[in-house]
């Protein structure tokens, strides 16, 4: 992590698949360039000395190995899909270095999921730590947190509600095939706004690359990254038609805010 800096490392850009695609040979997948090598969408928002983790999908450990990512103070979940969920053990390795359990924080939706499929994650902790001990915690408006602010943005993947997350100036919106009305006024005055952009068309469940533009223009953050893309985005190829102050993420992309 970089310092003490606020701001937003992206450890995964990637959609369910990851990129390269098993058995795929199209351009992005076979390119040499590391900005088209995604593992599955995951960030860290950096504010007030604090790592918020956003999903834990199945490269954390990899993820976390590869940007030196050893301090994890609380995890904030969008929804429960394996892409963002499925790394859930590797958290037994924060809560070990913290000695202490991890609170995380998301929807009813989200925490009833966790508690029937992951139960043995919100156990009391053992001396080994050989399984994470969560603090769930369902939040349904901001909230702060040991100080810093957390405002859950309601957003729609398809039918279901999931939740982007806005720290201070940043925010993180994946997974999103519609932005409710009301969703917008929490939006407002961004330094940094890190959006999904699965494909060129667009996805029952996501944004596609017109979509992704359009909520960029509207929500009108002074910097907007695209996330949670699929091979079908060539990260040259789609750098190229990007608008000013849209750019194209990369796995270990540092935004400062």
């Amino acid at each position: 992590m970089n310092g003490g800096a606020d701001g937003v490392l992206i450890l995964g850009c990637g959609s369910s698949a990851g990129t390269p695609a098993i058995g795929c040979r199209c351009a992005t997948c076979t390119s040499s360039d590391p900005r088209n090598r995604r593992t599955r969408a995951s960030s860290v928002i950096r504010a007030g000395g604090l790592n918020f983790l956003i999903d834990t999908g199945p490269d954390l450990r990899t993820q976390a190995l590869r940007e030196g990512l050893s301090q994890v103070d609380a995890v904030l979940y969008t929804h429960q899909h394996a892409d963002h969920l499925n790394g859930i053990d590797d958290l037994r390795a924060f809560c070990c270095v913290n000695k202490a359990p991890m609170p995380v924080f998301g929807s009813d939706f989200m925490m009833r999921d966790i508690e029937a499929r992951f139960h043995y994650c919100t156990l009391p902790p053992t001396p080994w730590w050989e399984t994470p001990s969560l603090q769930l915690t369902r939040v349904e408006g901001p909230f702060c947190h040991r100080g810093v602010e957390i405002v859950p943005v309601p957003l729609l993947h398809g039918r279901w509600p999931i939740l982007g997350w806005r720290i201070g100036g940043a925010a993180y919106l994946t997974d999103v095939s519609e932005i409710p009305e009301a969703s917008f006024a929490l939006l407002r005055g961004l330094d940094l706004l890190l959006l999904d952009c699965l494909r060129e068309q667009p996805h029952r469940t996501h944004f596609g690359f017109e979509q992704s533009l359009a909520a960029a223009a509207r929500i009108g953050a002074r910097r907007t990254v695209l996330i949670h893309m699929t091979h079908e985005m060539e990260y040259h190829a789609l750098s190229a038609r990007l608008p000013a102050g849209v750019e194209a993420g990369y796995d270990g992309m540092w935004c400062e805010v």
